[in-house]
């Protein structure tokens, strides 16, 4: 059961990517040119999309995978060319509308379904993977957490997910998002301490059978995120 917190959070996600930001995201995650402040951003998130996909096998032949918030749907693409059947999730219709039209042609041996839904949706049935990419970091800690709980009942194999770590780096970066006017804002990232989150997931009672074999913080200028891995004991 999600908490009025996420509900809340998520109808703000939802409006400002699926308004607000749609032709700025479509922007940086294409080949078009980006201001320099965005680069770093472009380039860091390739980064994290290649260590999350690196966690993955290389053979994920008869494999249900959850890409969650999939955006434009750039993992979703590599994960269906490994064999993958990829369910990929957004809160917003027009970056779904943005993936469908990018993958078609490209998937490869697997395949992508795309939805439009929130990815702790029951009925979207099980899965072996879970990627979520950055689509906890505007959420707090313990709505954070929950959603894993939440997810982990439906999930084989492994979870991966990245959350915004608390650094004094991001601090800054929130200092200047300020300055912009508040309509072009993106609900406000929640950061965490590294050893907070990893405390808050070992010691979660809802996920007594999953261990986490490893982490990374992938650092590029105005991008920072930290992956986790949750593998089934």
């Amino acid at each position: 059961m999600t908490s009025i917190t996420y509900v809340k959070r998520r109808s703000q996600i939802e409006v400002y990517f699926d308004r607000t930001a749609v032709e700025t995201w479509s922007r940086l995650t294409s080949d078009a040119p980006v201001n320099s402040i965005r680069a770093t951003v472009r380039a860091g998130r390739e980064t994290m999309r290649r260590t999350l996909l690196d966690w993955l096998p290389a053979d994920l032949t008869g494999c249900r995978l959850l890409d969650a918030g999939c955006g434009t749907g750039a993992l979703a693409v590599e994960a269906a060319r490994r064999g993958a059947d990829v369910l990929a999730v957004d809160l917003s219709p027009t970056l779904i509308d943005l993936a469908r039209s990018r993958s078609a042609g490209v998937c490869g041996p697997g395949r992508i379904t795309f939805s439009s839904d929130d990815m702790l949706t029951p009925t979207l049935g099980d899965f072996d993977y879970v990627v979520a990419m950055d689509s906890f970091i505007h959420y707090s800690s313990r709505d954070m957490v929950d959603a894993i709980v939440g997810l982990s009942s439906r999930t084989r194999r492994s979870m991966l997910f990245t959350f915004a770590p608390r650094t004094l780096a991001l601090a800054a970066m929130h200092c200047v998002g300020r300055l912009f006017p508040r309509a072009n804002r993106a609900p406000a990232i929640q950061p965490v301490g590294e050893r907070e989150m990893i405390r808050l997931v070992v010691e979660e009672p809802g996920l007594v059978q999953w261990w986490v074999p490893r982490i990374r913080r992938v650092k590029n200028g105005f991008y920072i995120s930290q992956a986790v891995e949750l593998r089934r004991r």
